[in-house]
């Protein structure tokens, strides 16, 4: 199973203070997140100013700074349509990359998502599909790129528990009709984070955590790092 640090997210510098934005900072800590047993590492590339960023020196200097730290470790970076708005830009962006990650995230409801998933493969990256809902299955469904894509990210949308699995099985009907058979990492965020860890780990699923998607430890306490989340979870799993 598949233990996916998420390390940074949108958040801003102030709300954690373990929550890593610079290069050097992402690289410590995912150093420290596989150590606690991750298997990949997810990350919103930031820009000097703290702000998310597309640009390829900065995608540069932070996928070869982690690198550096994690070795052979999968790290993925976030394509979401916030960090550039227009279409075409972000698009533009992601071709001019002179250093890839080893994948993307790519969320299926934003537009141009299908172009950009193209762009991402085409050159050599694996998609991580985002779903948030059924709609979004159906778009991934449609675009003749399940079969190219690395994985699906199951990213249920809903306040709570169960709304967010009445929102998954929607999802899951879309992708098992359609005959889609990658593998599937299932996360919630904030209050659903580790309901659907467990969720998740009952289904023999990947899953993801870390400072993205809570900042609170099963016991509801601060956690004091992304590692430690990890760590919570690897203990979850049983191993």
């Amino acid at each position: 199973m598949l233990i996916q640090a998420a390390i940074n997210g949108t958040r801003k510098k102030g709300e954690h203070p373990a929550l890593p934005v610079s290069p050097e900072e992402m690289a410590r800590f995912a150093a420290e997140c596989v150590a606690a047993g991750a298997g990949a590492i997810h990350l919103h590339v930031r820009g000097a100013d703290g702000g998310e960023s597309l640009a390829a020196g900065e995608v540069a200097r932070t996928v070869d700074g982690v690198r550096a730290r994690v070795g052979e470790v999968a790290i993925g970076v976030s394509t979401g349509a916030w960090i550039l708005r227009d279409v075409r830009r972000r698009l533009e962006a992601v071709g001019a990359w002179t250093v890839l990650p080893d994948m993307a995230s790519v969320n299926f409801s934003e537009e141009g998502s299908v172009e950009l998933a193209r762009r991402l493969v085409e050159r050599g990256m694996g998609v991580e599909a985002g779903l948030f809902d059924a709609e979004a299955a159906e778009i991934l469904a449609a675009s003749g790129l399940a079969g190219r894509c690395l994985r699906i990210l199951l990213e249920p949308s809903g306040a709570t528990t169960e709304a967010a699995l009445g929102n998954l099985s929607g999802i899951e009907e879309v992708l098992d009709r359609a005959g889609v058979l990658l593998p599937r990492l299932l996360h919630g965020l904030g209050a659903t984070a580790w309901p659907l860890i467990d969720v998740a780990i009952a289904r023999g699923y990947d899953t993801r955590v870390g400072l993205e998607d809570t900042l609170r430890l099963p016991d509801c306490s601060l956690a004091p790092s992304n590692a430690a989340l990890v760590a919570a979870t690897f203990a979850r799993c049983g191993r």
